[in-house]
């Protein structure tokens, strides 16, 4: 169903993660910064089918090889960076799939991030106890 000939590079960003990902024409190889994806997300069920949802939603699960070279934030920014970056990277292949996955919310970036601290308070809100005597 789907074939390419050049590589597909994209990005996806989640808080502080940023995931590369490289789509290539092949047989279903998944790798994220070097390791099996099942490895890098510790067999997390969760994390796993989020990082997969675009290859459902498109039906494309053996079509690609994917690399993923991802870097901040926590493991589970980390995962939907990637799921980001490849959705981003399979509307590049197949401009139709776009409505399935805007649909299923795969092509929008998540833009909440934490809140900086503010001086004279403890955390971002967070004050010292009022006393009033």
């Amino acid at each position: 169903m789907f074939s390419i000939q050049t590589p597909i590079r994209s990005t996806g960003r989640r808080k502080c993660a940023v995931a590369q990902v490289l789509l290539i024409s092949g047989s279903g190889s998944f790798r994220i910064n070097s390791q099996p994806a099942v490895e890098y997300l510790h067999a997390d069920a969760f994390l796993l089918a989020a990082v997969l949802a675009p290859f459902e939603k498109t039906k494309s699960q053996d079509a690609f090889d994917i690399t993923v070279k991802v870097k901040g934030g926590g493991l589970v920014g980390q995962a939907f960076a990637i799921r980001l970056g490849i959705a981003r990277a399979i509307n590049a292949v197949n401009p139709i799939c776009r409505s399935n996955l805007k649909q299923a919310g795969l092509l929008t970036r998540d833009a909440r991030v934490k809140e900086r601290k503010k001086f004279g308070l403890k955390k971002a809100r967070k004050a010292s106890q009022f006393s009033k005597r």
